[in-house]
């Protein structure tokens, strides 16, 4: 007889996290592995996608450094014919890969704003269509976009546009996907991360204080592994109820 947690397990499956080599993607892919899946860690070098799947292996997740440019269409391909041959199979996909360049709307380079919409929005659409299609011929899957609670506000005081529209159209991404799939046993739900501390977001510094922290019902900021848990939920038959749907994780700093 199984039991609520046994449907939280993903003994069995296998799970494709973009941007796992370090900072939420790593601590995402930690979760699934930590909740009995196989994890194809990827990243665009591939020293940095094994080193991160070494790191897993010694906690005891069996993992696969691979190689995958969300921009590239070809590289995505060329890592789900390598995952699913070599793994047997790709249950789930977990479009994490983002970037985020600050600086007025007035200063921006066009080449930053494409920069920035390639990696996360356009990537997003890649990597989801390319996996999706592998579902859509082997029974269905789960799909996990990393959007932001940026979708939904304007981030002070480092203004970043392109940030803000990348990530709207995510969860705007999300929704469609969501609905069109259904029929091929797809779900696709996302997460909406709050500030997290991460190399690239040092949001412990105190001059993030006022603006990052305060704000925030919860009055702190999050860590990467508090992401793990909730995307283990929509990545496994937990969540067999939910698609389309957009999961705010920011210590309640929307609210007010």
């Amino acid at each position: 007889m199984s039991t609520v947690l046994d449907s939280f397990s993903l003994k069995g499956r296998v799970a494709l996290v973009t941007g796992a080599n370090r900072g939420i993607g790593f601590a995402l892919a930690q979760a699934l592995g930590e909740a009995g899946a196989t994890v194809a860690v990827c990243a665009r070098r591939l020293s940095d996608a094994d080193a991160a799947a070494e790191q897993l292996e010694q906690r005891g997740i069996r993992a696969l450094g691979v190689v995958l440019d969300v921009t590239d269409v070809a590289s995505i391909d060329a890592a789900v014919t390598r995952v699913t041959a070599e793994l047997g199979g790709l249950d789930i996909l977990v479009n994490n890969a983002g970037i985020s360049i600050g600086g007025s709307a007035f200063d921006t380079p066009d080449t930053v704003w494409r920069d920035v919409m390639a990696t996360n929005l356009d990537g997003v659409w890649n990597c989801s269509r390319s996996v999706g299609r592998y579902m859509a011929a082997h029974g269905g899957g789960t799909i996990v976009n990393v959007g932001s609670m940026s979708a939904e506000i304007v981030n002070q005081p480092r203004w970043q546009a392109s940030y803000l529209a990348s990530k709207a159209g995510v969860h705007q991404l999300t929704k469609a996907l969501a609905a069109e799939w259904v029929p091929h046993g797809i779900r696709v739900n996302a997460i909406a991360p709050g500030y997290i501390l991460t190399e690239a977001s040092p949001v412990d510094q105190p001059e993030y204080q006022a603006s990052c922290v305060e704000p925030a019902a919860l009055k702190r900021y999050g860590l990467p592994a508090e992401l793990g848990p909730v995307t283990v939920l929509l990545a496994s038959s937990a969540s067999s109820f939910m698609t389309g749907s957009i999961v705010t994780v920011d210590g309640g700093y929307t609210l007010f």
